[in-house]
C-alpha cells in the first residue's frame, strides 16, 4: 500500500504517480523576498492558494495580486485558478508560501480569481464538533475536476466528523473523490498536534495518527476524521478531485445518529475562528 501520512520535510509533491490514483496532486512552493519561479500547469488544472504571505502572478499578458495573511489563522484566503497547458511566473513579494493544488484535466477553461470576499464559510457541526469550512473552488466553481477548501478546527474540537468517504459512485449521497489533507498548526506555544484516523472494513485500513505542521494525508478510500488537540487550533486543507463536481459523502452507518443529535446542541460560538476582518480571537 501506498505510505498513506508523509512527515513535513519527507515530502515535496503528491502526485497520481506517487499516491497510486489517477488525478489530484498537491505541493507547496516556498519564495523568499523577490524570488521568481516560471510554472508550466502541463495536463493539470491549478489552484494557487497563498497560505501566508504575498505574491504576483503572470500568465499571457496578465497579472494577479494574492495573499494578504500573515499565517492561514490570520485571514480569509486568496486563490487564483489556472486551466491546463498555462504557463505562469510566480514573484514573491515578501517571503511567501503557496499551496499548489492540482487535478489532470481535460478542457481548458478560463483562469479565475478568487478573492476573500468570494469565498463562502460555512460552520458545520455543533458542540465540540464545530468547525469552520472555507469554500474556495466549490463543485459550482468552473473548473472541470479540481475541488479546494480550507477547514478550522477550534481546539479540542473533532473535524469532519461523523466520520465519512467518498470511495463508492452512489449520487447523488456519495461520489469517487480522491483527497488529501494538509495540516498546519500553531507554531506557539510549541507541542501542537491533531489525530486523524482513516479506517475502510472494505480495503483493510484502520490507521490512526498524530499529525503535526506541514504534515500530509492521502485519502483514496475510506472513512475519515480528525481532532485537534486541547490549547491548539487546527486548519487544513484539502484538495480534491474526481470525476464528478460534487461532495457528496456517506457517513459511517455506525455513527450517522450524531447528526439528528446536534439539534439539541449549539454551534461552538468560537467559529468562525477566521472571518474577512482576521482572526477574531
Amino acid at each position: 500500500m501506498t505510505e498513506l501520512l508523509l512527515r513535513a520535510g519527507e515530502w515535496d509533491v503528491v502526485d497520481p504517480s506517487s499516491a497510486s490514483w489517477r488525478y489530484l496532486s498537491f505541493r507547496v512552493d516556498r519564495l523568499r523576498n523577490d524570488d521568481h519561479v516560471l510554472r508550466q500547469t502541463g495536463g493539470e488544472e491549478v489552484a494557487l492558494v497563498p497560505l501566508g504571505g504575498k505574491c504576483i502572478v503572470q500568465s499571457n499578458g496578465m497579472t494577479w495580486e494574492l495573499g494578504a495573511r500573515t499565517s492561514v489563522f490570520d485571514g480569509m484566503p486568496w486563490a487564483l485558478y489556472f486551466p491546463r497547458d498555462t504557463e505562469y511566473m510566480l514573484s514573491a513579494v515578501g517571503d511567501v508560501e503557496v499551496a499548489v493544488c492540482g487535478a489532470t484535466a481535460d478542457e481548458q477553461l478560463e483562469p479565475r480569481i478568487v478573492s476573500p470576499e468570494d469565498v463562502e464559510i460555512e460552520v458545520r457541526g455543533s458542540g465540540n464538533a464545530t468547525r469552520q469550512i472555507n469554500h474556495i473552488i466549490k463543485p459550482e466553481f468552473p473548473a472541470q475536476r479540481l475541488l479546494v477548501v480550507e477547514v478550522f478546527t477550534p481546539s479540542g474540537n473533532w473535524s469532519s466528523y461523523p466520520p465519512h468517504k467518498h470511495d463508492e459512485d452512489h449520487p447523488p449521497g456519495e461520489v469517487v473523490l480522491e483527497e488529501v489533507y494538509y495540516y498546519r498548526t500553531q507554531t506557539e506555544p510549541p507541542g501542537a498536534f491533531a489525530v486523524q484516523r482513516l479506517y475502510s472494513p472494505q480495503h483493510g485500513t484502520d490507521i490512526t495518527e498524530t499529525v503535526r505542521d506541514g504534515d500530509i494525508m492521502l485519502v483514496p478510500h475510506g472513512y475519515h476524521t480528525t481532532c485537534a488537540a486541547h490549547g491548539y487550533d487546527l486548519y487544513y486543507l484539502n484538495g480534491l478531485a474526481g470525476d464528478r463536481r460534487s461532495m457528496a459523502a456517506a457517513d459511517d452507518p455506525a455513527l450517522a445518529w450524531i447528526r439528528p443529535a446536534w439539534d439539541k446542541l449549539q454551534p461552538d460560538p468560537r467559529v468562525p475562528l477566521v472571518t474577512l476582518e482576521g482572526r477574531r480571537r
